[in-house]
């Protein structure tokens, strides 16, 4: 390869590097938190190789640092084999130099992909799809707060200094002069974003202080999980520039609503392009009921990957603007299964379920799974609920724990994500538990301490 790659590249990309040198290639993939892992190297270096090498273990190491070892084989660490996707390379503007980025496809050592990599696992599932003739679309919804810079883990996180010199106000829910008080980092945003070939729906206040929603095109799975996966890193680093912190944690403030990523679906038909929620007539279809089925009957088999931290289970509250249950309503954003408004083109349903702490790819996935096993299954779903659904008693789990009990009970979601993968994940996520209730909490301390 030389450096003829360059004219290969996605025309944003080209663009960004017009009449400038190329200095260095960051080769990435998203690890099972959704974390950039990989290499930084010199341009005139990536030009040189198709390949470059990393261990599997990547995909065995806990959010904290720890690594997990995988009951069905000894941990010897094989390398993978890491091929870049060049449709997937876009600028990282935030670099003091001129850097391109770019996803790479992870495979053994045969030639067979790393069942494992998330990447992998959503691409599994949109496979199934194109197997019936269906061809997967989805929209995702983006909540995160930005926060005062916080480099004490013991210290409670707060709201950012907006450019009034206050913090910003809770409870300003689409106010524009909310969105203005941290203006500059919004503005990062969209430069960032047309450098990178990101497209933005929409930028919003959200309930929380300092909390915004961004609303992302609908299209392919991949593609938007790519997306998404950039858009992370994106706007921690516009963050940084004006002295805050942007986190998708999904609770980072007490008494504050948490931070969604809610996932829009519907399915289309591959030869004729039609929408198949719809019918011939524009109502309801059969293949639209069985989808809400099965997210109805597998959803809280997932939910350990749509809620992958303890603090996950925090955004679940009753009336704090986050379902706790798997009803599906129209238009109504108390179910966890939500109905938008919309013409027979654009029926959708929407899973109000997953946090934004989620990895994009593995979240994505399993949301299509369940919709894919009810395709499949053909059942048909509970009515539709009408009114306050926090007053259903169908739950979800409340603890990782329990959602992970859920995972490795489910030999219907271990078929479609994967064993190989559903194992090594639940390994994974309790290896995180069992850290956490080593952890003796502030309020431990301040209630229990000296009063029991």
């Amino acid at each position: 390869m030389t450096m003829d790659f360059i004219d290969t590249l996605p025309e944003p990309a080209r663009a960004y590097l017009d009449g400038r040198k190329l200095d260095e290639v960051e080769c990435i993939v998203a690890d099972l938190a959704g974390v950039a892992r990989g290499k930084a190297m010199p341009a005139a270096k990536f030009a040189k190789q198709s390949h470059f090498y990393l261990p599997n273990s990547i995909f065995q190491q806990t959010i904290t640092g720890d690594w997990v070892t995988d009951a069905d084989a000894p941990f010897t660490e094989p390398d993978m084999v890491l091929t870049p996707d060049f449709t997937t390379a876009c600028a990282a503007p935030w670099t003091a130099d001129f850097t391109v980025q770019v996803i790479h496809d992870a495979h053994d050592q045969t030639g067979a992909p790393v069942p494992v990599a998330p990447r992998n696992v959503l691409r599994r599932i949109v496979d199934l799809y194109h197997q019936q003739g269906w061809e997967p679309i989805v929209a995702p919804e983006m909540e995160f707060f930005l926060v005062a810079r916080n480099i004490d883990p013991n210290q409670p996180v707060e709201p950012p200094m907006g450019r009034s010199g206050r913090r910003a106000a809770q409870r300003q829910a689409y106010s524009m002069s909310a969105v203005d008080e941290y203006g500059p980092v919004i503005d990062d945003i969209y430069d960032f974003a047309e450098a990178m070939g990101l497209e933005i729906d929409g930028i919003l206040q959200e309930g929380g202080a300092g909390q915004i929603e961004m609303n992302l095109r609908h299209g392919d799975p991949v593609r938007l999980a790519d997306e998404m996966f950039y858009f992370k890193r994106m706007i921690r680093e516009a963050a940084m520039r004006h002295d805050c912190f942007a986190t998708f944690m999904a609770k980072p403030i007490q008494d504050e609503p948490g931070s969604a990523m809610h996932i829009h679906h519907s399915v289309v038909d591959r030869s004729t392009g039609q929408n198949i929620f719809a019918d011939e007539n524009g109502v309801d279809s059969a293949a639209f009921h069985h989808f809400i089925a099965g997210m109805q009957n597998h959803l809280a088999a997932t939910i350990a990957i749509h809620a992958p931290y303890v603090n996950s289970y925090r955004r679940y509250v009753r009336d704090f603007a986050a379902p706790i249950n798997l009803e599906w309503g129209r238009d109504n954003r108390t179910t966890g299964l939500r109905v938008p408004v919309s013409g027979p083109e654009a029926r959708r349903i929407e899973n109000r379920i997953p946090g934004m702490d989620v990895n994009p790819y593995l979240s994505i996935a399993a949301s299509l799974a369940c919709g894919y096993l009810g395709l499949m299954e053909r059942r048909e779903p509970r009515a539709e609920y009408v009114g306050d659904a926090y007053d259903s008693a169908d739950g979800i789990p409340e603890t990782l724990s329990g959602a992970l009990d859920l995972l490795e009970q489910s030999s219907a979601i271990q078929e479609v994500l994967g064993r190989d993968f559903c194992r090594i994940y639940t390994t994974v996520k309790r290896a995180e538990n069992d850290a956490y209730l080593q952890v003796i909490s502030p309020w431990e301390r301040e209630h229990l301490l000296l009063n029991v």
